[in-house]
């Protein structure tokens, strides 16, 4: 709805999948912080090594106590608190895009 290009995976390990089989640019990774079988910390890291210039945005909705554990709350992470709003989650989404610079085509 506001213009941008979106994979969805199921999981992490398909996010993996999806990420690895997408030719284009991916200039922004959001994940949760806490699911199955692989965390959106490591979800992150794998992709990053093929796409080392891609943002990541974190979300979760459990307690800031849950997050620390999962290693991702620290200022420096993005990261979004559930629940939230269509706007802010659409604000900090052009925050983070507009730090990386994109390749015109």
């Amino acid at each position: 709805m506001n213009g941008y290009r979106v994979l969805a995976a199921a999981d992490g390990e398909e996010a993996c999948r999806v990420c690895e089989a997408y030719s284009g640019e991916i200039h922004l990774m959001i994940t949760d912080v806490v699911m199955p079988q692989m965390s959106g910390r490591e979800v992150a890291e794998h992709v990053s090594k093929k796409r080392p210039d891609m943002q990541v945005l974190y979300m979760s909705g459990y307690t800031d106590d849950s997050v620390v554990r999962h290693g991702v709350l620290d200022e420096k992470i993005p990261f979004l608190q559930k629940p939230f709003t269509p706007d802010s989650f659409a604000r900090k989404v052009r925050e983070l895009l507009e730090q990386v610079p994109l390749t015109r085509v």
